[in-house]
């Protein structure tokens, strides 16, 4: 068998029955699986475009308000649900709950695309550190926004649609979205890996390169920073949209829009492995996983005074991340090779 289908199979079968495994760990494992989709979306700008953004957590929180706001306001009133602590007036039957929570899944990942493609258009102009800038406050003023709306719970929040009775307890609950916080992980994986082939690819990593020269040859370069944010918002609205229903609970700042946490986590954790690649992202949101779960675990309190140390570590000692310092260490094993979609790829840019 090829060594890379065995690999690739044996982390689809360690996936599947890791729950089963390790059932005490079915969030943690579940919050891995999102990590790694914020750290796979944010390196299509960051790491292959080369446009560092701090603007994903916009659709983050955007996906997780829509999620439980259309999985809510299909069947009751959302102000009502808001003001009143939502469970204690209304009561999802098992049809309502997954009728509205797919419903709302699928559109925290369209509306959040739609939006990212109608703000590319009037800041992907910018370059740098403007851009760096621009997107960072996207998310501030995102928070702001929504602590001030009074239909989602303004300041103090609001709760999302409480597992349904009669359907299981709340093992089966985890267990619901493990698997699906798993399956998105699957396929944004397998979805970038195959865009990454194709001249969607390249293009980025000529923008990254040098942006004027690709615009000289004739690519419009505007449509490809676009569609690769676009892809971005689609996958980490998504995300937003799980993660919500998982913690239970939303709030603007510390939950959904969280740019001190979740915000500069997806940046940290594609650096960390090795910005610019496809494996880099995972590994590093792996490992960042364990760090964090164990310093909140064993040293709360000190948290983030380890996590600026882990800041420091990876900007002075791993610049290219683990996989760049892998692939300089054994460029034999870990080395980029070009195989025949590459080729196809690289001469249909020609």
């Amino acid at each position: 068998m090829n060594k890379k289908i065995l690999f690739y199979s044996v982390i689809l079968l360690f996936g599947l029955i890791a729950p089963f495994l390790f059932p005490a760990f079915k969030l943690q494992m579940s919050i891995l699986w999102i990590l790694i989709v914020l750290s796979l979306t944010w390196d299509v700008q960051g790491g292959q475009m080369g446009y560092n953004t701090f603007g994903n957590i916009l659709f983050f929180g955007l996906g997780m308000y829509l999620c439980s706001s259309i999985h809510i306001g299909i069947f009751f009133p959302l102000s009502e649900w808001t003001a009143s602590g939502g469970e204690k007036t209304f009561l999802h039957t098992p049809k309502q709950f997954f009728q509205g929570f797919f419903i709302g899944l699928i559109l925290s990942g369209l509306i959040p695309a739609i939006v990212a493609a109608l703000i590319g258009y009037g800041i992907l102009g910018l370059r740098g550190h403007y851009f760096a800038i621009c997107t960072l406050g996207l998310g501030i003023a995102a928070g702001e926004i929504a602590g001030g709306i009074e239909l989602i719970g303004a300041g103090q929040g609001m709760t999302s649609p409480p597992w349904p009775k009669g359907i299981g307890d709340t093992e089966l609950r985890s267990e619901f979205f493990y698997f699906l916080s798993f399956i998105l992980m699957i396929f944004t994986f397998l979805f970038l890996r195959w865009a990454y082939t194709k001249r969607f690819g390249l293009v980025l990593n000529a923008i990254r390169d040098n942006e004027d020269k690709a615009e000289a040859m004739g690519i419009y370069t505007m449509r490809y920073k676009i569609t690769g944010w676009v892809v971005s918002a689609f996958f980490v609205g998504i995300a937003g949209g799980l993660m919500g229903n998982m913690i239970g609970y939303i709030e603007p700042v510390e939950t959904a829009f969280a740019g001190r946490t979740f915000g500069v986590f997806m940046v940290l954790m594609a650096i960390l492995g090795g910005k610019g690649t496809l494996w880099g992202p995972v590994i590093g949101a792996a490992a960042f996983h364990i760090f964090k779960e164990g310093f909140w675990t064993f040293f709360l309190g000190w948290q983030y005074v380890a996590l600026g140390a882990l800041i420091v570590i990876v900007v002075v000692f791993f610049p290219e991340g683990i996989m760049g310092w892998l692939r300089e260490k054994y460029p034999e094993k870990f080395g980029e090779v070009i195989d025949e979609d590459d080729r196809k790829a690289q001469v249909e840019l020609k």
